[in-house]
């Protein structure tokens, strides 16, 4: 990724996940005595940087060529704001992200349940195209049996259904006991920014 970009990438995606996870925060209990075991199961972040060759503003079409050489158009719908503020020759550089985390906690601690959220950010007037978007998701479940031979602990999910996840380090199960809570956040975001060609 280039590193000149990645600033400001990072500080859309987090303005957009703050937004997200603070409307999350408005359905767990608050004042945790103890800090929960915690844990991410899934990351990834993917960079790509295209260069604008051509725009047709009346239609809204933008052609882009990649890093791979190729050529491709997209359509700008009306969503995409300023768009009379792209140049030939300008980068636009899209992240997408996504994690899967968890967090154990005692009965009392959280409530089993489904808690979900978005955060978009965009550009200011005058400004180039920029946006980002965050999708948050929260399913609470119950731990209703451990196997730690195999490593596995088995979920009752909000909706009722049982179902066995397999724990990558055993020593996550220490301190975890049938009753407590598993909270899963799923957490999805893209980024789109767009830069001036070097030299403007």
């Amino acid at each position: 990724m280039n590193s000149s970009r990645s600033p400001l990438v990072r500080l859309a995606l987090a303005a957009a996940l703050a937004s997200a996870l603070a409307a999350c925060e408005t359905a767990q209990k608050p004042d945790v005595a103890a800090a929960p075991i915690s844990g991410i199961v899934k990351e990834r972040q993917i960079t790509t940087v295209a260069t604008v060759q051509k725009l047709d503003l009346a239609k809204r079409l933008v052609t882009l060529k990649g890093q791979d050489g190729k050529v491709f158009s997209i359509h700008a719908g009306d969503e995409v704001k300023n768009l009379p503020q792209v140049k030939v020759g300008d980068q636009v550089s899209t992240t997408y992200y996504e994690s899967i985390a968890y967090e154990v906690h005692k009965p009392g601690m959280a409530e089993v349940g489904v808690v979900g959220a978005t955060g978009v950010g965009s550009a200011q007037p005058g400004e180039k195209p920029a946006g980002v978007a965050a999708d948050v998701i929260q399913v609470t479940a119950t731990i209703v049996s451990i196997d730690k031979a195999t490593p596995s602990v088995t979920l009752q999910r909000p909706d009722g259904e049982v179902v066995a996840v397999r724990v990558r380090d055993p020593k996550k199960l220490e301190g975890v006991a049938v009753g407590d809570l598993v909270e899963i956040t799923y957490t999805q975001a893209l980024a789109i920014i767009v830069e001036p060609a070097k030299g403007k």
